[in-house]
C-alpha cells in the first residue's frame, strides 16, 4: 500500500466521523431562542469532540509525510488509531446528553487516551519502518506533549467521579495544548528545504 492510499482512506474516515457527529445533533423543540438552551452541553461537546478530530487529522497529515514506506506494523498501528476515533461520535453523544454525570465523562477520556496512546503506538511503528536515524524520530524527540496528554486524560478520568467540571477543563486544555498544529514535524521539514539543512 502506497502512503496517499493510508491517507485517503484515514482522511475518509476522519470525513465520515465529524459527519456522523453533526448529524446527532438534534433540532431544538420550540422557535425562540430559550429552545436552544438544553441543547448547549450537547453542542459544547461536540465543538470539543470537532476539535480533536481536527487535531488528530492535522497531525496525521503531518505524521504521514515523513513515511516513505508502509509496512504491515504501520497498517494495524493506523487502524488501531482509526478503532478509537470512530469511538468519538458514541462517546461525545452520551456525555453531550449526560452532562454532568461521572460514568460518561470518564468513558469520554478513556476513548481519548486510547487514541493518545494509539497514535503514540502509530509514530513509533514509523519509527521502527524507518529506523532509529528516521525524519520521524529525530522530529518527535522526547514526545513531551504526546505523554503530558496521556498523563491529563488519566486525571480528566479520576476526577469525572469527583466533579465532573474538572475533567471537562482538562479536556479543554489537552485541546488547548494541541490546538495548534504539531510544528515539530514542519520544523524538520523546514531545515531540510533551507541551503545547508541536514
Amino acid at each position: 500500500m502506497t502512503r496517499g492510499r493510508l491517507e485517503a482512506f484515514s482522511d475518509g474516515v476522519i470525513a465520515i466521523l465529524i459527519t456522523i457527529m453533526v448529524l446527532e445533533l438534534r433540532l431544538p423543540h420550540g422557535t425562540e431562542w430559550t429552545a436552544l438552551r438544553p441543547l448547549l452541553p450537547v453542542f459544547l461537546t461536540y465543538v470539543l469532540s470537532y476539535v480533536y478530530l481536527g487535531i488528530y487529522w492535522t497531525n496525521h497529515h503531518h505524521l504521514l509525510h515523513t513515511v516513505e514506506r508502509v509496512t504491515g506494523p504501520v497498517l494495524w498501528a493506523n487502524l488501531h488509531l482509526l478503532f478509537w476515533l470512530s469511538l468519538v461520535p458514541f462517546v461525545t453523544g452520551w456525555m453531550g446528553e449526560n452532562h454532568g454525570a461521572a460514568e460518561p465523562a470518564a468513558l469520554y477520556g478513556i476513548v481519548m487516551i486510547g487514541a493518545a496512546i494509539a497514535y503514540t503506538i502509530l509514530q513509533r511503528a514509523i519509527i521502527a519502518a524507518h529506523g532509529p536515524g528516521s525524519r520521524l524520530a529525530a522530529a518527535v524527540g522526547a514526545d513531551f506533549k504526546g505523554k503530558a496528554s496521556i498523563l491529563l486524560y488519566a486525571a480528566a478520568i479520576a476526577c469525572a467521579f469527583l466533579h465532573q467540571a474538572i475533567s471537562d477543563t482538562l479536556y479543554v486544555a489537552v485541546a488547548l495544548m494541541w490546538l495548534v498544529p504539531d510544528r515539530r514535524i514542519e520544523r524538520l521539514f523546514a531545515s531540510e528545504e533551507r541551503p545547508g539543512g541536514s
